[in-house]
């Protein structure tokens, strides 16, 4: 009897410490024990203060089956860290929704976003990847009315060549430079410049279009990409990539030099690598080639080892690029860094 209870002590004496090792692994040793949303917290942000890595909170959301519906939370509401069967988990206060790691949100609706929409709203939905097919069979820009050169809101452009009434609504896409591999070389597809909208008047060769907004002039030669008409939404949750991932950063949109925080950048993995919107990978700052002046006689030059520098969060693919979202920068980074598994 006594060996049996010594066993039994040992036993959740063990179970206590993989709970504890867990909690410290998961856990920030200075988290509060509760949390107030305010506008302006993102779900990251929030999961931060609680989390070393903030893109595991799927791992402590805790999930309420007899609440019907929920997704969103909102300013004011209180979330509290509580240890379920010795797990920490994280919940809501006295309400009557449930948290969830797939949030689903847009910038109108008031509740608590997965990460900045206004940082990626633009990114969500516009033709910003083209391949050379698509650039091939697209319609284009022949001439502008009224014997313009150029064309801008409130004006006429004629097109190559539109045969049917649907879709009706366009978008004005200049080809741009190639993305390529950073390794290879290889063209895994093209900027595509985003210009502006334009409605369809009339099918034909050349067609008629209506030129409703631009962000800067349209030019002859650029491509009409049918509108994609889907509310921008951002539904994402955070997750490791299914296998190992090794790739690079090849651009950074909206031309900064050096990437930050809530820079979004362009990859050279896309969905055919399997990355995913939600895909959490680590940034490398990839290691500089130096000469060695001690061997300089020899001409000798050597690699630094990479560093780590931050974490990015995928919000968009294509079939062999992708955009993600710098969400935490401990270092400045540059195209041309690597990413891999977090």
């Amino acid at each position: 009897m006594l060996k049996a209870c010594k066993r039994l002590i040992l036993l959740l004496s063990c179970a206590l410490c993989v709970q504890l090792a867990l909690a410290e692994d998961l856990l920030r040793a200075d988290h509060p024990d509760r949390y107030t949303v305010v506008k302006g917290d993102t779900l990251w942000d929030i999961s931060g203060r609680f989390l070393r890595s903030p893109w595991r909170w799927p791992e402590i959301w805790h999930v309420n089956p007899q609440i019907a519906n929920p997704h969103l939370i909102y300013p004011g509401n209180v979330l509290e860290l509580v240890y379920i069967d010795g797990k920490p988990q994280l919940r809501l206060v006295g309400g009557d929704l449930k948290l969830s790691p797939s949030v689903r949100s847009s910038p109108w609706d008031g509740a608590i976003p997965t990460v900045p929409i206004d940082a990626i709203g633009q990114f969500l939905t516009r033709p910003y990847v083209l391949n050379q097919d698509e650039i091939d069979a697209a319609p284009y820009i022949v001439a502008f009315s009224e014997d313009h050169i150029l064309g801008g809101p409130g004006w006429k452009a004629y097109a190559r060549s539109i045969q049917t009434e649907q879709p009706l609504k366009y978008e004005i896409v200049r080809p741009g430079g190639p993305y390529k591999d950073a390794e290879t070389g290889e063209i895994l597809g093209y900027e595509g410049v985003y210009i502006g909208t334009t409605e369809l008047q009339r099918t034909g060769d050349p067609a008629t279009v209506f030129i409703n907004s631009t962000e800067q002039e349209a030019v002859i030669g650029d491509r009409l990409i049918g509108a994609n008409e889907e509310k921008a939404t951002a539904n994402f949750t955070p997750h490791a990539p299914p296998g190992p991932v090794e790739g690079s950063i090849i651009s950074v949109l909206n031309g900064v030099a050096q990437i930050g925080q809530y820079n979004v950048v362009v990859l050279d993995r896309g969905a055919n690598d399997g990355l995913k919107p939600g895909t959490v990978l680590r940034v490398d700052q990839r290691g500089e080639t130096i000469r060695d002046v001690v061997q300089r006689g020899f001409g000798q030059r050597v690699t630094l080892p990479d560093e780590e520098a931050g974490m990015l969060m995928v919000f968009r693919t294509f079939d062999r690029v992708s955009f993600g979202l710098i969400m935490h920068a401990t270092r400045a980074m540059h195209v041309n860094d690597r990413v891999r598994n977090p």
